[in-house]
């Protein structure tokens, strides 16, 4: 068992900050840890960050338990349709100021859906994180995750210094990298800003990298 200690935003090799999203890209994440995981990759974007959901959805991010300072470059969009919501996501990409859009689909992203959202993407030069339900990702997605919090009482090891009583673990799973490998990782993240300790060993992938589209 390895422990690695990330303590700062600087960008890393995959080896040892495999977290990091490729810009110009627009990935996934699914599993009940999703937002979660998304509030982490907000610490890791500096700048104004848009977050698409839909105006139904009745648990939104409470800007009063968001990580400090975020709250004042966070922009809420609560289109009424699916359609709408992906069109908000597609022009958002494209809005060049933006660093991070995050957004909350309903339902399966088709293919066609999945390389529009890529291509603003690029054409922005911004990073996309879409918040997918089980098994309704796109196979355009550069990369794919599934995020669980770890219980309590599941035994990992973990530093002593790192064990106060608001830390908290999450398992965050790479199921598909269109360029580089993919694994599992357990980390302790308390929310509060983009220090975290990685206490498990990663899986590397055994077979050829998708190739991209």
């Amino acid at each position: 068992m390895r422990v690695t200690t990330l303590h700062d935003l600087a960008p890393r090799p995959p080896s040892t900050d495999p977290f990091t999203l490729t810009k110009t890209r627009v990935h996934e994440a699914e599993g009940p840890g999703r937002r979660s995981f998304a509030l982490f990759q907000t610490l890791r974007h500096p700048g104004a960050v848009l977050w698409v959901l839909p105006a139904h959805e009745a648990q939104r991010p409470m800007l009063r338990g968001l990580p400090a300072g975020l709250s004042e470059r966070l922009l809420l969009l609560t289109p009424k349709s699916e359609t709408d919501l992906l069109w908000c996501v597609e022009e958002a990409l494209r809005a060049a100021p933006v660093a991070l859009v995050i957004a909350e689909p309903q339902q399966l992203l088709s293919l066609t859906a999945g390389r529009r959202l890529q291509l603003a993407a690029e054409a922005g030069r911004t990073t996309g994180l879409m918040l997918i339900r089980e098994d309704h990702g796109s196979s355009a997605t550069e990369t794919r995750w599934h995020c669980d919090p770890v219980s309590a009482h599941v035994p990992v090891s973990r530093p002593a210094a790192h064990t106060a009583a608001d830390s908290t673990l999450h398992r965050w799973a790479l199921s598909k990298n269109k360029k580089g490998t993919i694994g599992h990782w357990v980390l302790n993240w308390h929310g509060a800003s983009a220090a975290f300790d990685l206490v498990s060993e990663t899986g590397e992938r055994r077979q050829p990298a998708e190739p991209a589209r």
